[in-house]
């Protein structure tokens, strides 16, 4: 409790909630002249809210050479720690953690549900996605389809970005965020699976039969996971 006061403390303040909301969806280090110049602030003051959230461990920092001659800057970015807020108390990965090994106990069986839950969970993702624009769902184009699932995979908290080819056949994305992470870390391939066959009901659910190509994997080192959805012609 004694940190869920610390966080809403520190949120408070509009200014700092909308750094902390934009440095969310950077994927990359900043510095405090970068806040100070997209929030029209003094660097000192840009230096005070970055520090009050690193007190409550929502950013970490780190001194780094630019390469550029002249002092170390101080880099900011996310921490790894998650950040919750319960009132009262919900221990949610808890729940997560028994429910997966509840799903490993029943060997195959248990896996080929997870899997399939997993996409179904997609699907009504979009679902809700497309209820709140009912208007939408007569013609989509393929920018209304993307745009829909840009809008559910950033409610998800997956802190997406895309980029369709040109033809428009394939649809190249990143994912900064792992919602499965802390349950991921210790079932991670079985997590990773389940995730895949999430994105693979979001993507079916508006593009019909598509093949889903994994990239990269944040559990492999990587930056973020990165996948490459394949539309049939």
């Amino acid at each position: 409790m004694e940190q869920t006061l610390k966080i809403t403390s520190v949120l408070s303040d509009p200014t700092r909630y909308y750094i902390y909301q934009y440095i969310t969806k950077r994927h990359k280090d900043v510095t405090v002249q970068e806040i100070a110049d997209n929030f029209d602030i003094h660097p000192n003051v840009a230096r005070l809210h970055l520090s009050k959230l690193e007190d409550v461990n929502m950013l970490i920092s780190e001194t780094k050479k630019t390469g550029k001659g002249g002092r170390p800057s101080r880099l900011y970015r996310l921490s790894d720690d998650v950040i919750q807020l319960h009132f009262p108390f919900r221990d949610y990965q808890l729940l997560s953690k028994i429910a997966m090994t509840t799903m490993m106990t029943l060997g195959e069986a248990g896996k080929k549900a997870l899997y399939m839950t997993g996409k179904r969970f997609g699907e009504e993702l979009i679902d809700q996605e497309m209820a709140r624009h009912p208007h939408l769902s007569e013609e989509m184009t393929f920018d209304h389809k993307l745009n829909a699932i840009k809008n559910a995979a950033t409610l998800a908290g997956f802190y997406p970005e895309f980029e369709p080819n040109s033809e428009k056949t394939k649809i190249y994305f990143q994912i900064f965020n792992c919602p499965f992470k802390e349950v991921a870390m210790e079932h991670t391939e079985t997590v990773c699976n389940m995730h895949y066959e999430f994105l693979r009901g979001m993507f079916e659910s508006l593009f019909g039969d598509i093949e889903l190509i994994e990239k990269e994997n944040m559990f492999s080192g990587c930056d973020s996971c990165a996948y490459q959805a394949v539309i049939a012609q």
